[in-house]
């Protein structure tokens, strides 16, 4: 009965006003009802204005039949926030890309950068990591700092700047508090809990990559722990990104300690890309000495991004030298499947391309999951896919950001954020030689009610994208 009400109110609203856009005929999966059927799907002024089995007219008519409708994917871990990333981004899907886990010293200045100038719908955290390198006085010109920000002990003084810097960013509506914490190893506990304290104040999340990596000691566990005390005695709602490659062969380990934390109460959340390769940057404290015990690799993992090749110590010690960005083949494939399978653990990109150049993860993500895990692997369902790319990740942002309770649902009055894709051909193609190439299958991607992917194709002109940002006070 109520589906029915539901859609005697759509037409019925339909009638009174023209729509902009239909979909026709479409597989709808929503995450929220659980709705996964052919649908008809009408679009007014942004927003989603009738869902119904009866035809609908609207001023643009798109065929649907035989692709699946879902909502926009919603990437928590987005590095590229640019025109170029977002080209590759929307065309596998994405219709929000957050970057929350490094972030930014100055929330003002980057919501003003980026207005009127996005494809999709974007936004950021204040950054620990960004704010540690502003009051440090960082020589790095790179999103990681190179120097003090990384290898220096902050005074007391220097962390009550800090701690005031985050907070500006959290009045000015940050959504959050990122945390590299690998990136600073000279952070102390100390520095770190108190600005997990900032964050509490707030009740805003904190986006942490932990302090270590893999097994060696301290390992992965040890940092989990760090930040899982960090939230308990705070109460900053924690989500800790990609716990693949943190974890590397440690990462079921790290999962199940996650899911006994959430089973006590704790407001833990976590994610992984579906990669078995990382990229960071050279320059960065990852790399200082000791690295090959912490990562469990050696010169020949790491590819140097801008040409491919294969390092040697030469040529580490060469590139270290100049800013740039590495590929780090480390992460089983094992692991890599029990993550993205895990209904619990979100997917993010962690993504980051440069004039077309760093990794496949930039600009294939969402539509390698639909295609080499949901339909060729199996290792979960579509339904569940979609869920875990897009409910879930708004679920985890609608207390610091209310705009996302309309987003990664298919419900009347939501956004028209939507995914239109072949699920029997949907696929990512970038690899590693050539990680800018689009995905196929991936038909239409409509943010806020603009088609921004149309047939396959970006439209290069279409700029609907709106800032995503929490209460400034």
């Amino acid at each position: 009965m109520r589906l029915i009400a539901t859609c005697i109110f759509s037409l019925a609203v339909c009638h009174a006003q023209p729509l902009d856009l239909v979909l026709q005929g479409g597989r709808v999966i929503d995450p929220d009802s659980g709705l996964d059927a052919v649908r008809n799907i009408g679009i007014r002024a942004g927003r989603i204005a009738a869902i119904t089995a009866t035809p609908l007219r609207g001023a643009r008519m798109i065929d649907a039949r035989g692709l699946a409708v879902a909502p926009g994917f919603i990437d928590l871990h987005a590095h590229g926030q640019d025109l170029e990333n977002q080209a590759y981004q929307v065309r596998d899907g994405v219709t929000t890309a957050l970057e929350l886990e490094i972030g930014t010293a100055d929330i003002d200045a980057w919501y003003r950068e980026r207005e009127g100038q996005r494809r999709i719908h974007s936004g950021a955290s204040v950054g620990h990591v960004q704010v540690r390198m502003k009051v440090l006085k960082d020589p790095a010109d790179s999103f990681v700092p190179s120097g003090d920000g990384a290898r220096r002990a902050a005074s007391e003084e220097e962390i009550t700047q800090i701690k005031a810097g985050v907070e500006a960013g959290l009045k000015r509506g940050g959504l959050g508090v990122g945390f590299g914490i690998q990136y600073t190893p000279a952070a102390s506990r100390w520095e770190i809990l108190e600005t997990f304290r900032v964050a509490g104040r707030f009740k805003a999340p904190v986006f942490v990559h932990i302090r270590h990596m893999g097994a060696a000691e301290p390992d992965a566990l040890n940092a989990l722990e760090e930040v899982i005390a960090d939230s308990a005695v705070t109460g900053a709602p924690l989500h800790v990104v990609h716990i693949t490659s943190s974890g590397l062969g440690q990462a079921p380990k790290l999962i199940q300690t996650i899911a006994e934390a959430r089973a006590r109460g704790l407001d833990i959340s976590t994610e992984c890309y579906p990669y078995n390769a990382a990229m960071t940057e050279l320059r960065s404290a990852m790399f200082d000495p000791g690295w090959q015990k912490v990562l469990g690799i050696s010169y020949d993992r790491i590819e140097w991004g801008l040409t491919g090749e294969r390092l040697t110590e030469e040529s580490f010690t060469r590139y270290r030298k100049q800013e740039g960005m590495v590929i780090m083949h480390m992460i089983p494939d094992a692991v890599v499947e029990q993550a993205v399978a895990d209904p619990a653990i979100l997917i993010a990109s962690d993504g980051f391309l440069r004039m077309g150049k760093g990794h496949p993860r930039g600009a294939g993500t969402y539509t390698r999951v639909l295609g080499r895990y949901v339909r060729e692997a199996k290792a979960l369902t579509l339904s569940a896919a979609v869920k875990k790319m897009s409910l879930d990740p708004a679920g985890r942002m609608e207390r610091i950001a209310p705009q996302m309770k309309n987003k990664g649902r298919i419900k009347m009055g939501a956004d028209a954020d939507l995914a239109v894709f072949d699920p029997a051909t949907v696929i990512d193609r970038a690899t590693f030689r050539q990680p800018a190439l689009p995905p196929d299958g991936m038909r239409y991607v409509i943010v806020a009610g603009t088609v921004v992917v149309d047939q396959g194709s970006l439209i290069e002109t279409a700029r609907p994208g709106q800032a995503i940002r929490a209460q400034v006070r």
